[in-house]
């Protein structure tokens, strides 16, 4: 399969990694997690993003679909975040 570049796991084929990481979401406290209408808005901006290749972000590895639902959390990319 060809790379996705700029999709989120949800429009990849990584269906049983986007389960598990919603599961891990769900077990975020609501102190830990970021409103929903943030996550969203987080997600679309990662998703214009040159980094983001196949729901993983190539500036730190971390699946973005995981990471912005850390309310704490930043855009990896230091020279130019998106969040």
């Amino acid at each position: 399969m060809a790379e996705c570049k700029r999709c989120l796991l949800l429009e990849s084929s990584g269906a049983d990694t986007l389960s598990d990481i919603r599961q891990r979401i769900s077990k975020l406290s609501e102190k830990e997690k970021a409103p929903q209408d943030l996550y969203l808005k987080r997600l679309e901006m990662c998703k214009e993003c040159d980094e983001l290749i196949s729901g993983v972000c190539m500036k730190c590895g971390c699946y973005v679909e995981f990471r912005a639902a850390f309310i704490k959390q930043k855009c990896p990319n230091a020279n130019n975040r998106k969040w």
